[in-house]
């Protein structure tokens, strides 16, 4: 008899216009409150900018606007979480980071179908979890590479 393997994995659980989402930790960097953001002409309209973090240019992409919610005004809660991807470090604008959480892999399933809307060419899958559900967002799928890599090139 084989037995399934079960992992822990840590999740970043953060939330956008009331869903609650989640990213490997490992992907993360650091999760900041927001800060001045400078306005760059002619990029991707979700890219919102760039911040200086600590003495590296790091572009920011709103996450409502790349799931195509309305946009909403940024509160004391509103977050970017640093995110690491290959080579590239970004910042993902979000309306609160509530917590980090271990979920057994076991729990994690495909999406559902009837999850709508745009944002869910960027989902991995789900996570029951007690009484939540949490999203998986894919963060690769996220970031169109080659989007990102002609808005750093033009950034040089």
């Amino acid at each position: 008899m084989v037995e399934s393997v079960s992992t822990e994995v840590k999740l970043i659980i953060f939330e956008l216009k009331g869903k609650e989402y989640a990213i490997p930790v490992n992907q993360v960097r650091s999760i900041e409150k927001i800060m001045h953001i400078t306005r760059i002409p002619n990029i991707a309209p979700f890219v919102k900018g760039v911040i200086n973090l600590r003495g590296v240019v790091t572009p920011l992409i709103d996450l409502r606007k790349r799931f195509d919610l309305e946009e909403k005004e940024y509160t004391e809660r509103t977050r970017i979480i640093i995110v690491a991807l290959a080579d590239i470090e970004l910042g993902v604008i979000v309306d609160a980071a509530n917590d980090v959480v271990d979920v057994d892999t076991t729990h994690f399933e495909p999406s559902p179908e009837v999850v709508g809307g745009a944002e869910i060419d960027y989902i991995s899958g789900v996570v029951k979890l007690e009484k939540r559900l949490l999203i998986l967002v894919d963060l690769e799928k996220v970031f169109d590479r080659e989007e990102l890599k002609n808005y750093i090139k033009s950034e040089g």
